[in-house]
């Protein structure tokens, strides 16, 4: 699977419900290639007008599966929410 393609996919937290939003980017281990995490920036109240505040950084491992319009995700929101990085 290409990026542009997980890019398409919106994640949703299947612990709560939560729609958490679109994969903007992917942190990959340069040593295997293999992909760490999923970046998920936060819903804002301006739509993004005003820059990413914060960012759901989602460990590939706690993703359960990943279907042809979403990716399911079994995570803590609170434990993976973090500030963007300037």
């Amino acid at each position: 699977m290409r990026f542009c393609e997980l890019r398409e996919k919106e994640v949703i937290n299947c612990n709560d419900g939560m729609r958490l939003g679109f994969v903007v980017d992917v942190e990959i281990d340069i040593c295997t290639g293999k992909i760490v995490a999923l970046i998920v920036p936060e819903a804002t109240k301006f739509f993004g007008c005003f820059g990413c505040s914060k960012e759901f950084v989602i460990p590939f491992c706690d993703v359960v599966k990943i279907g042809t319009d979403i990716i399911l995700v079994d995570v803590k929101c609170e434990k993976i929410l973090k500030s963007c990085k300037d």
